[in-house]
């Protein structure tokens, strides 16, 4: 794939014309044939031949960057070393927005750039009407061969090349080898649904190494369902697992993004419960498009945009109460995308909420049977695609895929089921209703529709394969497995909330997000400044930058497993209230009521709130840190062994302590 708008060695970028060099970027562009453009990619030409008079090497304009959807300025490789250069043409100041931003790009060549990885990178800003200053940033490099971001008047540009190239001692990039490394991204979600909602298919944005099931087989999996279903008048259900973090959302997405067009019979509706995810995903897009439109010069409103975005992802409960209706008309679209299909509600959940919120008595049907039945109303074929989770029921009255596979047997004999073989592990939990469809017809086992590998954590993909061995109680293997991640992945252990704080800032690079994320039942944290019933906004939190005090890089706001469910942070700190405490007998579940902790007795809301700490642990894709506080002995609601046993626990698995 050809990454760079323009690419040449040096010697050939100083030899040519500046029309001949903007021809061929202009030709190659996919953005609008602006003066703007064309002046800005003038001004850069001028700057860079005169900076690069006396050295050899390669050029690339426009490098692409898919994962998050922009291009690298210029990208120049000398020597040893890989510039990469970000432009700010007319500026006076390094903002640091524009410096996390040329830092955000060198980042990604290092971790997803399989040639990068072991060479040094050079993130380089430039100011183009900067004052000249006579001195020059110091070089410091991290221990992956990255540079802090330097910043540099154009002509100081030359003598900063210059002052890196004497810092690197490897031996010379070989360029052939280079351009050939391939590009393995994992996105964020939210980056992944920028990038597919722009147009970029899903083998483009993430990665597909042997060591993972590829996402893009999955999705044409999913797709030859859809396309074998319609041909055959078929009426589906397909069922996509994974391990948390494994890319089912991204699945999803990928195929509804393929079927956009209304027109279409195809056309397809990204539906969820998770109102958090529903909302971040719909306003990401909206600022992305409005940002984007806005840069050509067109005249667009941001409301109109959010009205197409709103189509394209749904709330679930918005489309089941548009189906409520008229109980007999289809929903126009054929082909419906339940995410985090194990969160739908059972018969009891539904029921009550029929009967109190819209006024319907009597409602007996469960989430999933009313689903499947607004979809079996169309007369010719339907698909529905229910993206699975195991372990991640966190709330009262979420059924787990168990409710969808009983509906099935129940009322609809004839649909179709497609499934991996690997939904018959226990934390899927219907080993049981599972074994009944053996007896139905038309059931068909894939192995591409399980996603055994996490994705979040590009740095440790066992990440929760080690979680789920923390909560098992499976002490010696948990000890194993992160003695086998934690040169890649850190998990850290402190008592200390402000050295978990300084942790994350020291270690986030660019704009990499950080967050304090605790369960929804720990509510003896406000000594900590940490009140699990203060509102937050999740859109401000995991969308804006630095600046506000309401985004999570603020460390002042937290959010709990029901606001981070489906979403990702670069670094995380978890912080541990006594809810949930390590005891020699197992895991102790409480509850705070009043003036006191209360056992929890049921083992629905005992399955809740482990799994609320499976979800919190498998956040971060780069590292964490765990806080578990001291005890105080004057307040009896938090005592030391109230917190220690679960201190001591997680250190003698070997987490490192801060």
């Amino acid at each position: 794939m050809k990454r760079a708008f323009y690419s040449e060695t040096i010697e050939t970028f100083l030899k040519q014309t500046e029309e001949q060099i903007i021809g061929t970027l202009s030709i190659s562009s996919e953005f609008a044939d602006l003066q703007t453009q064309k002046n800005a990619w003038l001004i850069q030409i001028q700057i860079l031949k005169d900076a690069l008079k006396i050295f050899k090497g390669n050029i690339y304009f426009e490098f692409s960057i898919p994962r998050i959807g922009l291009r690298i300025d210029a990208l120049v490789i000398i020597g040893a070393v890989a510039f990469v250069l970000e432009f700010k043409v007319g500026e006076k100041e390094f903002t640091t927005a524009a410096l996390d931003q040329v830092w955000d790009y060198a980042l990604d060549l290092k971790n997803f750039h399989e040639t990068s990885h072991n060479i040094l990178i050079a993130p380089i800003l430039i100011a183009t009407e900067a004052k000249k200053s006579n001195k020059l940033d110091e070089v410091i490099i991290s221990t992956d061969k990255l540079l802090k971001p330097l910043k540099t008047t154009p002509l100081q540009l030359n003598e900063v090349i210059n002052n890196v190239l004497k810092f690197s001692s490897d031996s010379k990039i070989k360029i052939s080898e280079w351009e050939e490394g391939s590009y393995k991204p994992t996105p964020t979600i939210v980056e992944a649904a920028m990038a597919l909602y722009k147009g970029h298919n899903v083998e483009e944005i993430s990665r597909n190494d042997a060591s993972a099931i590829n996402l893009g087989k999955t999705s044409k999996a999913v797709a030859d369902v859809i396309k074998l279903s319609r041909e055959k008048k078929n009426k589906t259900i397909c069922f996509v697992t994974g391990v948390p973090g494994a890319g089912k959302t991204l699945v999803g997405l990928n195929v509804s993004t393929t079927h956009i067009d209304k027109k279409s019979d195809l056309y397809s509706v990204f539906l969820s419960g998770n109102g958090p995810l529903v909302n971040i995903l719909r306003e990401a897009l909206t600022r992305d498009k409005y940002k984007r439109e806005k840069s050509v010069g067109k005249k667009v409103k941001k409301g109109e945009i959010f009205g197409e975005v709103k189509m394209f992802i749904q709330n679930v409960h918005n489309f089941r109460d548009e189906c409520l209706k008229d109980n007999k008309k289809p929903p126009i679209e054929h082909v419906a995308l339940f995410d985090e299909a194990q969160r739908a509600w059972n018969v009891e959940q539904t029921s009550k909420f029929m009967q109190s919120k819209k006024n319907i008595v009597g409602f007996d049907k469960s989430e999933p049977e009313f689903l499947i039945s607004c979809m079996d109303r169309h007369k010719d074929w339907a698909v529905i695609v229910c993206l699975v989770g195991g372990g991640q029921e966190i709330n009262t009255g979420e059924a787990g895929i168990s409710e969808w596979v009983r509906a099935l047997n129940k009322t609809f004999p004839e649909w179709h089921i497609y499934v991996s073989p690997k939904l018959h592990d226990s934390e899927y939990g219907a080993e049981e209703l599972l074994s009944e469809i053996k007896k139905r017809k038309n059931v068909f086992y894939n192995e591409n529709l399980h996603l055994a590998v996490s994705m979040r954590s590009f740095r440790a993909e066992n990440l929760s394969l080690l979680v789920k061995q923390m909560l098992d109680l499976r002490a010696k293997e948990a000890k194993e497995t992160y003695s086998k991640i934690k040169n890649k992945y850190p998990v850290v252990l402190t008592r200390d909330l402000n050295k978990a704080k300084k942790w994350l800032r020291t270690q986030a690079r660019g704009s990499e997000r950080y967050g304090i994320i605790v369960s929804s039942q720990a509510q003896r944290l406000k000594p900590h400044a940490i009140d699990v019933k203060s509102p937050m906004d999740p859109i401000h939190w995991f969308l804006d930058g630095k600046e506000d005090v309401r985004s999570s890089y603020y460390l002042e706001d937290v959010a709990t497993e029901f606001d981070v469910q489906g979403l990702e942070l670069d670094w995380a700190c978890v912080t541990w209230d006594a809810d949930f405490r390590y005891t020699d007998k197992g895991w102790q579940h409480m509850s705070f009521c009043g003036d006191r902790w209360n056992n929890i007795n049921k083992t629905e809301r005992k399955m809740y709130l482990k799994n609320a700490y499976r979800v919190l642990l498998t956040r971060a894709r780069q590292g964490m840190v765990i806080v578990v506080p001291e005890g105080d002995s004057c307040d009896m609601t938090r005592k030391a062994d109230y917190y220690d046993s679960t201190y001591n626990y997680l250190k003698d698995i070997g987490l490192n302590l801060l």
